[in-house]
């Protein structure tokens, strides 16, 4: 049994695959306290995987599952990525932060580390390789990120409720990529489009 938070279609808002109808699997549960973290932990459904396979099915349309939490990892392992490809027909991705080992059946990675931040430095990041590294951004160092191997790099502003903050933040971010164009800027088009 799996404690999930919410399965939903909608448009992937960030990074490289912003813009693609994409089914959520958001799990409840994460080993890391982000202060800017968007999902209550608290609050689940407990549901067998055919339970989730079934609720993702709901959306024939879409080619994408993404796995997200909280901390998908914890939770998942290469049969349950197998089973849900295989009943689904759908590709598997995936968004961790990278303090735990992951499946290799998974068909796109999107590394998220935290340990930049307040609540998320608790456990180091170990994974060193993704398909995308997607880097919420408050002013830290980038350096700090050159031995992950990526296959593409975005930079997103923080969001925060308040708006000095928020276009201080984006900003920042803006600059950043211009200084380090090896980078590119993510933005989280759903909460400008108002889509969950």
């Amino acid at each position: 049994m799996y404690k999930i938070n919410e399965i939903f279609y909608s448009l992937q808002g960030e990074g490289f695959h912003s813009g693609t109808p994409v089914v959520f699997v958001r799990f409840s549960g994460c080993n890391l306290h982000c202060a800017f973290c968007d999902t209550q932990h608290q609050e689940g459904t407990m549901m067998s995987l055919q339970e989730i396979v079934d609720e993702v099915n709901k959306f024939s349309l879409a080619p994408l599952v993404v796995l997200t939490g909280g901390e998908p990892s914890l939770f998942i392992d290469e049969a349950f990525v197998a089973e849900l490809k295989q009943k689904t027909g759908k590709k598997i991705a995936i968004e961790t932060n990278g303090t735990r080992p992951l499946p290799t059946n998974l068909d796109w990675v999107t590394l998220s580390p935290k340990a930049a931040f307040e609540g998320g430095n608790m456990e180091p990041c170990v994974l060193r390789r993704c398909d995308e590294l997607k880097v919420v951004y408050l002013g830290q160092d980038l350096a700090q990120y050159d031995d992950i191997e990526a296959q593409h790099r975005f930079l997103q502003p923080c969001f925060c409720e308040d708006e000095k903050q928020r276009q201080a933040n984006m900003k920042s971010c803006v600059e950043a990529v211009m200084h380090h164009p090896n980078w590119r800027l993510s933005l989280q088009i759903h909460r400008i489009l108002g889509i969950p």
